[in-house]
Parts: structure tokens; C-alpha cells; sequence
């Protein structure tokens, strides 16, 4: 039975994402995206009375998505932290091995709609972007204080922009004159050096790079998947869904080699050795329905690995 929580988030990939998981009845799982609750729904709907389901999220609006069907289950634990410190937590729980965890990356679509957090250019809102408002470094910080070098760098690692110095340069430019504090005068910053045709596109690159520097998400996956991968038992499935470059990459090269770089190590006969092995030669994709009824589901990536 596959279900979809609509007022919060819809879930992306869900069936093919949990059925990577090859969920065991009595099994120990972990959502580190919890969001609106989908995936989680859909993994302790597989599992018995013996599992378990541990599910993240930093955001305190996820927490409300918990409701009567979550709290009054007994397999299932709601953990309010940033999935880097996932090791912590398992330890803090007394688990010492997992059997699979679920990782859906990215902003989440009520991110997206929420007209307060300044995660979109559609809404006049601060430039804020922390994915947990208890945080300290905001987007009108970064674009305030970071140094032309820095900002240029991080446009174009974390947005793929080809203009990056020169936005970098608009940036620094303006808000000698004025400070830029919210969505609105971000986008009449960056209106004088982007190509008007793919205005929207550029918008959703720059957004999208601050969003990822605020949050420190690379750093916090990385942290994540070699804990996952310590903590799985042999045969325990790693599921996740990227929609940046970056992200893949990082997910792509832990499941082959099990290190961030990608640098695969031997043993003394020449023979490759990784902790992990790719379950999916080519990523999973989202079909044409998926991405006419979810438009952010256009870019994402799934990839399965499993526990050697």
C-alpha cells in the first residue's frame, strides 16, 4: 500500500525508494528526512509489530506532521535534530545496527510555499532559509558577509552558475550601498546580471546555493553517510534521493568505494574492496506521471546501495 501526505509535502519516488529498502518485518529503519511524513508512513505500513522506524527532521513544522497515526504507534520514534548527528542518536536509543535508512535530500515543498522562510523567490520574505529556525547563520548574513572570493565560489559549487563571479560582484556591489535583507532585493540584485530568458532558472540556482551554504547540507550529508554506513548491518540498504550535482556525487562515490572522493582501495591481490555496493547501475528516476503531478520531482536521482 503506497500513500502520499499532500498538505504538507508529497513525497518523491515513494514506492521506489522504500522498496529499495527491501524492508524486514522485524527490522530497524531510519527516515533522516522526515518532512511530511510520507516515506515514513509508507516504511512502518512493511513493517511487524518488532520493528522499528526512527525518523529526522530539524524543522519544528515537520514536527507537527507527527499526528495520532505516528504518536500512538509504539515502532515509532520522531527525532528533532539535524541528520548529521545520526550516530549520536542511535547510540542515545541503545541501537547499536540498522537495517536500512531512507534519505530524501533537498528543500521540501512546504519550504517552498511557506511565504515566511525566504526559501523562494516567489515571495517578498527575509532572507532567511534555515531549515531549523533555531540556527544562527541566515541567507542575509551570508550575502552581507562573505567576502566576493567565498560568495562567487559557493554560486558556482552549490548552483552550477557559469556567472558566478560576476553575481558574486553585483552582490558585493550593492550592498555597499544598501543591505540586502530580503528575497525581493536579492532579485533586483542579481536582475542586472542575469540572462532574462532564464531569469526563473538563475533565481532557483542562486536560492538553491544559499539554501545549501545556510544549512551546511554538504557537510551534515557527509557526516550522515559514513555513520549510515557504520551502522548498517551486512545486507542493510542505503536508499536516497539527490537533486543537485553535488549531492549525487557524494551519495554516487560512498556507494561504490564508500569514501567521499571516489578513490576505490585494493587489497593485496588487487581485488576492490568497499563496505558498500551500488543495487542500481543507473540511477531511478521519477516516469513522465510522477513528473507532470510533482514538478519537484523533475530532477531527482535515487540510488540503492547495500551493506558488504
Amino acid at each position: 500500500m503506497v500513500t502520499t501526505i499532500q498538505t504538507y509535502h508529497v513525497p518523491v519516488l515513494l514506492k521506489e525508494s522504500v522498496d529499495g529498502l527491501d524492508i524486514q518485518a522485524d527490522g530497524v529503519y531510519v527516515d533522516v528526512t522526515f518532512g511530511g511524513g510520507g516515506h515514513s508512513r509508507e516504511i512502518l505500513s512493511r513493517l511487524g509489530q518488532g520493528g522499528r522506524l526512527y525518523s529526522f527532521d530539524q524543522d519544528a513544522d515537520a514536527e507537527r506532521n507527527i499526528g495520532e497515526a505516528f504518536r500512538g504507534d509504539p515502532r515509532f520514534t520522531f527525532v528533532r535534530s539535524n541528520f548529521r548527528y545520526l550516530s549520536n542518536w542511535m547510540r542515545y536509543y541503545g541501537e547499536e545496527h540498522i537495517d536500512g535508512l531512507l534519505a530524501d535530500l533537498g528543500v521540501s515543498s512546504h519550504h517552498l510555499d511557506d511565504e515566511q522562510r525566504g526559501f523562494s523567490f516567489r515571495f517578498d520574505a527575509p532572507l532567511d532559509m534555515r531549515m531549523n529556525k533555531r540556527a544562527g547563520m541566515t541567507a542575509a548574513d551570508i550575502v552581507n558577509n562573505y567576502d566576493e572570493e567565498p560568495l562567487a565560489s559557493l554560486f558556482h559549487l552549490y548552483g552550477d552558475m557559469r556567472n558566478a563571479r560576476r553575481v558574486a560582484k553585483a552582490i558585493v556591489r550593492q550592498r555597499a550601498e544598501t543591505p540586502l535583507l530580503t528575497t525581493s532585493q536579492l532579485m533586483d540584485c542579481l536582475g542586472t546580471v542575469i540572462n532574462r530568458e532564464r531569469e526563473k532558472k538563475e533565481l532557483a540556482k542562486a536560492f538553491q546555493a544559499l539554501r545549501i551554504e545556510v544549512n551546511h547540507e554538504m557537510e551534515a550529508l557527509r557526516e550522515m553517510l559514513h555513520a549510515a554506513i557504520r551502522l548498517l548491518r551486512p545486507g542493510g540498504r542505503l536508499s536516497v534521493i539527490t537533486y543537485h550535482s553535488v549531492e549525487d556525487r557524494i551519495v554516487k562515490n560512498m556507494l561504490r568505494t564508500g569514501n567521499m572522493e571516489g578513490k576505490a582501495e585494493q587489497d593485496f591481490f588487487g581485488r576492490t574492496t568497499s563496505p558498500m555496493q551500488p543495487l542500481t547501475n543507473k540511477v531511478v528516476v521519477p516516469d513522465e506521471q510522477e513528473q507532470a503531478n510533482n514538478p519537484r520531482s523533475r530532477s531527482a536521482k535515487l540510488r540503492i546501495g547495500i551493506k558488504q
